[in-house]
């Protein structure tokens, strides 16, 4: 509380603040970084037609990245805790990464395919250039997670960001695949997903948003992200050597980890063609999924912010994710039940269009309940983190958040980078070994099966290890309130010192 400016963000009790919009805007930096998530979900579509990998290759390939992406996390959340510099510790890599992630990404669709037609030769350059892009990922991913305990460490407002981005979530992957089944038959009358025209235009779309929302996060950011508001409110020195004591002794990462690893997991096992498959093969239309988000995606979105607003803020987080888990596995049982028992071909009207009946308004009802539960069980676990970096502080006495979303960042991805593998296996085993199914595909109860419980069976699984995992999770909201009076208690004995 050294000048005007810092004091201005303190309430009584050393609890510091932030304006809601703040909260908002930042969140887009998560939404920045998801954009180039939810397009590389396509790239077994380019791999398999234009670089030439066969389909568990070509699914086995996002697994590989994503392994190289978590073992590049420990060192960059580590040059994240020794950055200090007149632009802050977190706005320098949220600019340098979304840059990287720009030129890379431009380089991989709209190059690769142009190399001569060696499947050896554009796989070694395909993955050159995407090891440099996860770089740039990470780079602007772990701010996501370290600035979360400077941003504010008010009780109240730190489960607000999971409202903003559990909303900016639900429109981004509603929307993109939306976007895509619209651009894809514009290029190919099947919407196959290989064609040069619909990567160079679904590229150029996230490549502009993402840029966009990074610069809003990171004006958003710029007056917390500043010595004052990390830790105890001084520079702590920190070696490699704390990466193992962290992650070895404090059990509230380790829980954390456990839970959001195999949540991811099983979100990403829902790729593209698990929705062709649901939509496009076993309801009869693709475009019905455009229909089915189009109908929930703001009911989704205004519940979300009743649930999470209400019960994060009101019981504490960790209650939070407990009540989210249930609601989202009993409900994704439910969603699996219809789908397995009930009529999808019943929401077709025979020209794909959406017809309303039984089928459909359960759908869309179930869908948006259990979108607002997910929501909370997957988002809440970001600020989170801030409450296990103010747990490391007051163990340790270190402030250092970029090793806690890096530490958490590695396993998570370590594990979620299974879900490609775990999608193209299961359909291999059912006779797609060299191209994944699309909407056109014939159906099959095979294709029928692996769709639900790709699409909800995983999901059920991951929630129930959420269970667990905060079953043994230490911080209460009562917890937390104790680790806050020890952290002022200290930043007053060091006010009293200077």
């Amino acid at each position: 509380m050294a000048n005007n400016n810092t004091s201005k963000y303190y309430a009584e009790g050393g609890i510091h603040r932030v304006p809601l919009w703040r909260i908002g805007g930042f969140a887009l930096n998560n939404t920045a970084t998801n954009l180039y998530l939810v397009f590389m979900g396509y790239v077994s579509f380019y791999l398999g037609g234009f670089v030439g990998m066969a389909t568990v290759l070509a699914s086995s390939f996002s697994m590989i990245m994503r392994l190289w992406d978590g073992v590049t996390d420990p060192f960059i959340g580590f040059l994240v805790d020794k950055t200090n510099t007149k632009f802050g510790k977190n706005r320098p890599f949220m600019v340098i990464g979304n840059v990287i992630l720009f030129v890379t990404s431009f380089i991989m669709f709209h190059v690769t395919h142009l190399l001569p037609d060696n499947a050896i030769l554009r796989s070694a350059f395909f993955i050159v250039i995407s090891m440099l892009y996860y770089i740039g990922y990470t780079f602007q991913c772990v701010v996501t997670k370290s600035a979360q305990s400077c941003l504010t460490n008010d009780p109240k407002q730190r489960p607000l960001f999971a409202v903003f981005d559990a909303i900016y979530n639900t429109v981004l992957f509603a929307g993109m695949s939306a976007l895509a089944a619209i651009v894809a038959p514009k290029y190919d009358p099947n919407a196959s997903f290989i064609t040069t025209g619909f990567f160079h235009e679904m590229w150029m779309i996230v490549a502009i948003l993402s840029a966009v929302f990074t610069a809003i996060a990171v004006f958003s950011i710029s007056p917390k992200d500043r010595v004052e508001f990390f830790g105890t409110g001084k520079a702590v020195k920190v070696t490699l050597k704390d990466y193992w004591d962290t992650l070895k002794n404090n059990r509230a990462i380790q829980m954390l980890v456990v839970s959001a690893s195999t949540d991811k997991l099983a979100m990403q096992a829902k790729t593209t063609a698990v929705t062709a498959v649901m939509y496009g093969v076993v309801a009869g239309s693709l475009m019905l999924s455009a229909a089915i988000q189009g109908l929930t995606s703001v009911p989704i979105v205004i519940l979300t912010i009743l649930v999470i607003g209400g019960l994060a803020t009101t019981l504490g987080q960790r209650k939070g994710m407990i009540i989210g888990s249930v609601g989202g596995m009993v409900t994704s049982a439910m969603l699996a039940a219809l789908w397995l028992f009930g009529d999808p071909m019943s929401m077709n009207n025979g020209s794909g269009g959406l017809r309303m009946g039984f089928f459909a308004i359960a759908l869309i009802v179930l869908t948006i309940v259990n979108g607002a539960f997910n929501n909370l069980a997957g988002n809440i676990v970001i600020p989170m983190t801030a409450d296990c970096a103010d747990y490391e502080v007051y163990r340790t006495g270190k402030y250092v958040p970029g090793m806690m979303g890096t530490l958490f960042s590695f396993v998570d991805k370590m594990i979620s980078s299974l879900a490609p593998l775990i999608a193209g296996v299961m359909f291999a085993a059912i006779g797609f070994k060299d191209v994944l199914p699309d909407a056109s595909t014939p159906y099959s109860d095979a294709l029928k099966y692996v769709g639900i419980f790709l699409m909800y069976g995983l999901i059920i699984i991951g929630q129930a290890f959420n269970l667990v995992a905060m079953k043994f999770y230490p911080l209460t909201k009562e917890k937390m309130e104790e680790i806050r009076g020890e952290i002022n208690r200290i930043k007053a004995e060091a006010a009293s010192e200077a």
